[in-house]
């Protein structure tokens, strides 16, 4: 998949970082991964950053900005990696949904992780999709500090 924005190089050593810590907890909380194989955090990092799937991220601040999105969430939600990285995630959402959504970060906050989740999300030039069957679960450093959440998805349909 190419995408449609400018994203950032896949030599970019931040990728392979934070994919690595998207994987590990992953597998910590739910024991899956995001991939099928295991290998070099740099060919995951683009194998991810090129999956069918949308994976997002954001941090732990009080109010949470995205961090990560491949190319299938920078396409859903029509961004480019330097919006993306400085948008907090709850304009992921309309307005109206945000309550849902606050409730939904803080089950996951609450359980590790959630693999249940649907809602309504809006792109930056405001096409609506719902998303279904979402992962959502916490980030923790390598000290066990949580620093912020990630999502998963494959399946949406524009409305």
């Amino acid at each position: 998949m190419t995408p449609a924005f400018p994203y950032p190089a896949e030599d970019n050593a931040y990728l392979a970082e934070h994919v690595k810590l998207l994987r590990s907890c992953l597998r910590t909380l739910t024991g899956r991964d995001l991939l099928e194989q295991d290998c070099p955090p740099a060919e995951a990092a683009r194998r991810i950053f090129h999956a069918p799937f949308a994976l997002l991220s954001h941090n732990a601040a009080a109010d949470p900005v995205l961090t990560y999105g491949n190319c299938t969430v920078l396409d859903l939600f029509e961004l480019t990696w330097q919006e993306l990285t400085v948008m907090p995630s709850r304009c992921t959402a309309e307005a109206i949904e945000r309550e849902e959504r606050a409730r939904l970060l803080a089950r996951v906050a609450a359980a590790g992780f959630i693999d249940d989740y649907a809602g309504v999300r809006i792109s930056k030039n405001g096409r609506l999709f719902r998303i279904e069957q979402a992962v959502v679960w916490n980030l923790t450093d390598a000290q066990g500090s949580f620093c912020g959440q990630a999502a998963m998805f494959a399946n949406w349909t524009f409305l």
